[in-house]
C-alpha cells in the first residue's frame, strides 16, 4: 500500500469515540512480521487518560539486532485526537498521530515484504479521543489528558539517535503554508541551522522548495514555565540530547487545533513519506540531523545549553 493509503486507514481508525491504542495496534499488528514490536500502555493524568503506542521497526543492522547503525525516533506529538463531547469528530490537532501511525504501518509492511532498513526505527503516539481544549493566541489548541513529562517519558526513548517530531503547527501566523515545514535542529539547548541533508529530503518527497519555520528560544524550553510555546513540536528535545527537528504539518491561515473538518490526508501522507524517508537516509548515514564538529565547537566556545531543558530558576523576589 502507498504512504496515502495508511493515512487514510488510520484516519479510519481515529475519527471514532471508541478509538484506542488497541484498536490501532491491532490493525498494525497485520502488517509487520514477528520481529516488529508493537506496545500499548494506558496512562492516567488529571484530564484523564490516554493510550501511549510505541511501534519499533528492526533494522538490519540495527541496535536490536546488536549492531551499530542509528537509531530514528518518529514521535507523533498532539494534544488528542478528539475532544468529545465538547466537539464530535477527529481534530485537526490529530494529524501528528496520524502522520505517524502511517509512517509505521509502512515500515512495518516493507519490513514484512524484505524491504529492511539498515537500522531500527521507533515510532510513538498517543490515542485519546476525548481530551480537553485550551486557550491559546490566535486560535484555541488542544490540551492533553497528561503532561508533557509524561508525553516525553512514553514517546522518547534513550535508543533514538535523533528524532523527527510531527505536529500539527496551524494555530499561529508565522508559517502561511499548506503543506509541511521543518524546523532548524534542536540539540541539548541549542538551536543548530537546518539541515541541509534535511531540506534536500523534503523538497525530494514534496517536489517544492523546502519551507523551515524559525524558532525561538522560548520554543525549546520545557512546558510549564510561563513562557509562549509556538506548540509542543519541540518538546521532545528537552526530553534528549539527540538532535531533534519538528515537522510541522501547516496552513496558510491559522486554524484551531480543536477544529473537526480541518484535515488534509494529502498533507498527512507527505509528513509521513518524510519521515520514511528521513529513516531510510538516516539509519544508512547517509542523512545527518547536524554537523558534529560546529555543535562541538560550540558548545566548546559557549558552554552547555542544556539549562534551556529544565523549567529554570525561580525568579527571585523583591
Amino acid at each position: 500500500m502507498i504512504v496515502l493509503s495508511h493515512v487514510l486507514t488510520a484516519l479510519d481508525l481515529l475519527d471514532r469515540p471508541d478509538a484506542s491504542g488497541d484498536l490501532v495496534a491491532e490493525h498494525l499488528r497485520t502488517l509487520g512480521d514477528n520481529a516488529c514490536s508493537i506496545t500499548v500502555e494506558t496512562v492516567a493524568g488529571e484530564l484523564g487518560s490516554t493510550d501511549f503506542i510505541c511501534v519499533t521497526v528492526p533494522g538490519s543492522r540495527g541496535k536490536t539486532a546488536g549492531g551499530d547503525a542509528p537509531t530514528l525516533g518518529v514521535v507523533g506529538r498532539l494534544g488528542g485526537i478528539g475532544a468529545r463531547p465538547e466537539l464530535i469528530g477527529y481534530v485537526s490537532d490529530g494529524d501528528g498521530a496520524t502522520a505517524a501511525i502511517a509512517a509505521a504501518a509502512k515500515l512495518l509492511a516493507m519490513h514484512a515484504r524484505g524491504d529492511v532498513l539498515p537500522g531500527d526505527v521507533v515510532i510513538s503516539t498517543h490515542i485519546c479521543p476525548d481530551a480537553p481544549t485550551r486557550p491559546h493566541d490566535p486560535v484555541p489548541f488542544m490540551d492533553s489528558p497528561v503532561d508533557i513529562t509524561a508525553m516525553n517519558e512514553h514517546e522518547v526513548t534513550p535508543e533514538m539517535d535523533a528524532v523527527l517530531s510531527i505536529d500539527t503547527t496551524k494555530g499561529n501566523r508565522l508559517i502561511n503554508h499548506r503543506g509541511i515545514a521543518i524546523s532548524p535542529t534542536v540539540r541539548a539547548g541549542y538551536i543548530l541551522p537546518a539541515s541541509a541533508d534535511l531540506i534536500g529530503v523534503l523538497e525530494t518527497v514534496s517536489g517544492e522548495p523546502a519551507v523551515v519555520f524559525p524558532l525561538s528560544t522560548q520554543d525549546i524550553t520545557p512546558y510549564g514555565n510561563g513562557l509562549y510555546h509556538l506548540n509542543s513540536i519541540l518538546q521532545p528535545a528537552v526530553a534528549t540530547a539527540a538532535p531533534v527537528v519538528g515537522v510541522a504539518i501547516t496552513t496558510v491561515t491559522p486554524v484551531a487545533g480543536c477544529a473537526t473538518g480541518a484535515s488534509h490526508e494529502v498533507d498527512i501522507a507527505l509528513a509521513a513519506r518524510f519521515a520514511v524517508e528521513v529513516a531510510k537516509g538516516f539509519t544508512a548515514g547517509a542523512v545527518s540531523f547536524h554537523d558534529e564538529a560546529q555543535a562541538a565547537l560550540l558548545e566548546s566556545l559557549y558552554g552547555p545549553a542544556t539549562h534551556l531543558q529544565t523549567t529554570g530558576q525561580v525568579p527571585a523576589h523583591a
